[in-house]
């Protein structure tokens, strides 16, 4: 990833204050910083975890399968686990049955309703390679961390309630402007660095 030659969220907020004055343009700044650094770590992770025939959605659906206690789940329920749309749900299962990682059946109990089911093959290539991906999640948290004073349980906590708040429409961070000023300071941080974990 070539780093950029201006930070493209700072020249937007710029063009935003010009026109509709700092007030609206902070949360602009705010949220927009968010959704990059989600952007930058996801496809980091992918890079990362793509010489394992891996993505980052893929890992946690089959984690996730792996989690529960017949090993299989409906797709519907996958994607509420995962808060992904339907459609998204179904590629990656397709992929994951594409590689013999996951299989297609049907549900005993709803006609209507197929599950994705983990196989021994899946079982087998998240312990291989559970060593590697722990050490990715650690680089990319200790990262992340650098910026922080507290320790990534504080980290989680803050961007769990981040999460349930942007569920909820933002509603309970609404009224908070610095808070979110201090997070799009952090993320913009982290996301330069982002691209200089080491592979």
């Amino acid at each position: 990833m070539t780093p950029l030659r201006i930070d493209p969220i700072a020249e937007a907020r710029r063009h935003w204050t010009e026109r509709w004055g700092d007030e609206p343009a902070r949360p602009m700044a705010a949220v927009t910083s968010i959704m990059r650094a989600q952007q930058v770590l996801m496809a980091r992770l992918n890079d990362l975890l793509r010489p394992l025939g891996l993505t980052f959605p893929r890992y946690e659906a089959l984690m996730l399968l792996s989690f529960t206690r017949t090993g299989a789940l409906p797709l519907g329920k996958i994607g509420e686990r995962l808060q992904v749309h339907r459609t998204s749900v179904t590629n990656i299962v397709d992929k994951l049955e594409a590689d013999g990682l996951v299989r297609r059946v049907p549900h005993t109990e709803d006609r209507r309703a197929t599950l994705a089911e983990i196989t021994d093959a899946g079982r087998a290539h998240l312990v291989e390679n559970q060593a590697t991906v722990d050490s990715i999640f650690d680089r990319i948290s200790k990262l992340v961390g650098h910026f922080l004073d507290e320790p990534m349980t504080e980290i989680h906590g803050a961007f769990r309630d981040v999460g349930r708040a942007t569920y909820r429409l933002a509603s309970e961070s609404a009224g908070k402007p610095e808070v979110l000023k201090q997070v799009s300071e952090i993320l913009k941080r982290a996301a330069k660095e982002i691209q200089d974990i080491p592979r």
